[in-house]
């Protein structure tokens, strides 16, 4: 059964730093692609920052330059850390995948149960 683990979510005061880790496990074939989403109260869930196969990432422009995506594949975990952070910042912080479990010929998307991240001013 595949799972998608986050864990690092807290509170934090404006300025400061907090680092999410989400790990899959399970057993996976590959892994395409573990990104972080959120969702604020009130607003759609919108993509923060993915990483890709070949490494390469995708930021969203409220985040460039203050959060950064790294993976580790050895582990099959996703790493988001987020400096400088802001009030406005604070939202639950979804893990997603995009990956081939062992058992099926085709990928699907996976989601964790999201962390809270809050920001105080």
């Amino acid at each position: 059964q595949v799972q998608l683990v986050e864990s690092g979510g807290g509170l934090v005061q404006a300025g400061g730093s907090l680092r999410l880790s989400c790990t899959a496990s399970g057993s996976i074939f590959s892994i395409n692609n573990m990104g972080w989403y959120r969702q604020a109260p009130g607003k759609q869930r919108e993509l923060v920052a993915n990483v890709f196969s070949g490494s390469s990432t995708n930021d969203a422009d409220s985040v460039k330059g203050r959060f950064n995506i790294s993976r580790d594949n050895a582990k099959n975990t996703v790493y988001l850390q987020m400096n400088s952070l802001k009030p406005e910042d604070t939202a639950v912080y979804y893990c997603n995948s995009n990956l081939r479990p062992r058992a099926w010929g085709s990928s699907f998307n996976y989601w964790g149960q999201g962390t809270q991240v809050t920001v105080s001013s």
